[in-house]
């Protein structure tokens, strides 16, 4: 996952992916599915190309079979920054759910 991330590489992030993944959107709670999911991603990874988006700091908080913990600092085309922690649930080693929490950063 941070190394899909650093190396902006879409196709890897996605293939860490389950067929049966679903995001959760800190704002709202809403659930994505992953068909739902794809075109948002591939907008944030062509942003990212662009250098109109980055996630700096990227690291593992924890890892096991069932968890996956991603902190980094995520930089917005509005210019707001945010420190943002991923919980990324596993089955058969793929991310089956994603949920994330976001603080602005001054």
């Amino acid at each position: 996952m941070v190394k899909a991330i650093d190396d902006c590489n879409l196709d890897d992030y996605l293939d860490l992916l389950h067929d049966d993944y679903v995001f959760v959107r800190h704002q709202s709670n809403q659930e994505v599915t992953k068909s739902e999911w794809i075109p948002v991603v591939t907008g944030m990874f062509n942003a990212m190309k662009e250098g109109k988006l980055n996630f700096k700091n990227n690291r593992c908080v924890y890892e096991n079979e069932d968890i996956l913990v991603i902190h980094n600092i995520g930089n917005f085309p509005d210019n707001t920054k945010e420190a943002i922690m991923a919980v990324h649930t596993l089955s058969n080693g793929k991310i089956i759910k994603t949920e994330s929490g976001a603080t602005l950063i001054d």
